[in-house]
């Protein structure tokens, strides 16, 4: 009778600790899943947004899956999907347009679909544009700062689908600056409003394309049916050099995650008509210079400042032909990351600017339209910077603003950091080793009762 007991307690424990490994192998196999793009994401699991719907694709070239494939051609060949419409950005769907460039209506050689510019002359798409289509879905790659346009293409483009009464889907994708960092101006004065700059957003703003969207939709009552596909295993502390995904140039002066990361310290080069931000040579806003400038006293007084994460190089370069300062050597500097994790990109923007308007103030040219309080929504920035003020007292006065939207984007974002998830693993594995130990347990239990069992 024993024997019989001892053989099914020793079958009942090495099924509880089956099941028990089990559980843990299935745990574990989640914590390793694969990192995935919205598109990667809608289409394997969320096609029901869009099915039985005529749907207009937002895209360029960085709207791709990890195979590189393209979003207009995958939901065109889909037999679930009926892609009616195409729309461009700045630079195009196809991203062969510079920045600035108009871009007409067009038919896509590939598909033959309309394609419809939201750049230039139709910045938000009019209700003749719409007429195709029940669901617009969104998906470009961003540069993390608000002065980069696509991101007022996503804000027009839901304020014009709840005004056709239209569904938005955005296909989310990491910020590549990482989601973590925020920094800058967010209110913009209302005279400053403008395609670099159109409603209130901190200019660093550490968020995705999918959490700005839900912002834009509450923050400024937009009301549009909106639904948000976001990734999968997206860490936001990471920036985009951090992740192993391909890198699809977003425009063709940012090529490489080099461009991207320093884009937020010298995109307000563009404020001054004979500096040139490196546009027409092989790096694109990591070189700043002018004819006028000494490179080594430049990078000299800048590396004095000792300004956290970044470095000065002094450098000599040629812009090419149809950029400022095209074919003439400009002098200045190369702008090195050292450490991505703590520099402060708008600080060391401003200072670099004042470092060179100290000692070049007769001949900087600025621009006539103001295009600094542009960029940063904020008119006093060009007069202070102008009279020399120092870059600490600038940045003071926008701080009470930047507290105030750090506490509002918190309501509005979707993934975890790194430090959240290195916690939530600590306890999955502390978990994982208890259980295991006491399926270690319960089978050695198990096999002394079917050892006591065969001697009796």
């Amino acid at each position: 009778m024993f024997k019989t007991r001892g053989k099914s307690w020793f079958l009942v424990l090495m099924f509880l600790c089956l099941s028990i490994l089990g559980i843990v192998k299935s745990a574990s196999a989640d914590e390793n899943e694969d990192f995935q793009f919205g598109v990667e994401v809608l289409l394997d699991e969320q096609k029901n947004l869009l099915e039985g719907k005529r749907v207009g694709l937002v895209t360029n070239p960085t709207g791709v899956n990890q195979n590189l494939q393209s979003d207009v051609d995958l939901l065109f060949n889909d037999p679930d999907i009926d892609l009616t419409a195409l729309y461009g950005p700045e630079h195009g769907v196809r991203g062969n347009e510079e920045a600035g460039e108009y871009v007409e209506f067009y038919t896509d050689p590939e598909t033959e679909l309309p394609v419809y510019s939201l750049y230039g002359e139709t910045q938000k798409p009019s209700d003749e544009m719409l007429e195709e289509v029940d669901t617009l879905v969104f998906d470009i790659q961003d540069a993390g700062v608000t002065y980069y346009t696509y991101v007022w293409t996503m804000y027009n483009l839901i304020e014009a689908a709840a005004e056709n009464d239209k569904e938005v889907v955005i296909l989310d994708r990491p910020n590549p600056l990482g989601g973590d960092r925020v920094e800058g101006p967010v209110e913009v004065e209302d005279d400053q409003a403008s395609f670099v700059g159109l409603k209130d957003l901190a200019m660093v703003h550490g968020m995705t394309f999918g959490e700005i969207a839900e912002y834009f939709n509450e923050e400024f009552n937009l009301d549009a049916d909106l639904s948000v596909v976001q990734m999968k295993n997206y860490d936001r502390s990471k920036r985009y050099a951090d992740l192993d995904v391909p890198f699809v140039m977003p425009s063709p002066n940012m090529p490489t995650t080099d461009s991207i990361d320093v884009y937020p310290i010298t995109g307000y080069f563009e404020t001054f008509e004979n500096v040139s931000e490196g546009r027409g040579t092989a790096k694109p806003f990591q070189l700043i210079g002018a004819e006028f400038i000494n490179s080594t006293q430049y990078a000299k007084e800048l590396n004095e400042l000792n300004l956290p994460g970044v470095k000065f190089r002094p450098t000599a370069f040629t812009p090419a032909s149809g950029q400022k300062v095209e074919e003439e050597l400009a002098e200045g500097v190369e702008v090195y990351i050292t450490n991505p994790d703590n520099y402060e990109p708008v600080f060391t923007g401003l200072s670099m600017i004042k470092v060179m308007n100290d000692n070049y103030s007769d001949d900087i040219e600025w621009r006539d339209d103001e295009w600094l309080a542009q960029l940063t929504g904020k008119s006093y920035i060009e007069e202070d910077l102008k009279n020399g003020e120092e870059i600490d007292d600038i940045v003071e006065k926008w701080q009470p603003e930047l507290e105030t939207f750090k506490e509002t984007r918190e309501v509005y974002l979707l993934y975890d950091s790194s430090n959240q998830e290195d916690e939530a693993t600590s306890t999955n594995s502390n978990t994982a080793i208890w259980t295991t130990v006491g399926a270690v347990v319960l089978a050695g239990l198990g096999i002394l009762c079917y050892v006591k069992s065969r001697k009796e």
